[in-house]
């Protein structure tokens, strides 16, 4: 969708060509880019790997065993 124009001055032709933008598709486009990179931040400020996961859950259980290992009730 692209459109030559063509404008005389004197003797001299000059020819220009007008590319036509869809802003609906270049808001959309932004919009999504934005999306992307917010998520990808909040990935790597609070997301955690599902090995990270169950390491912690791991010491967590450990953690408890140990605890009511040493209890003398």
């Amino acid at each position: 969708m692209s459109e030559r124009l063509e404008f005389r001055c004197g003797r001299s032709t000059v020819r220009i060509m007008s590319n036509v933008t869809n802003l609906n598709q270049f808001r959309k486009t932004k919009a999504r880019s934005d999306k992307r990179a917010k998520a990808d931040e909040n990935a790597v400020k609070f997301g955690r790997t599902k090995a990270q996961k169950d390491l912690e859950k791991a010491q967590a259980e450990k953690a408890k065993r140990d605890l009511d290992g040493k209890s003398t009730t």
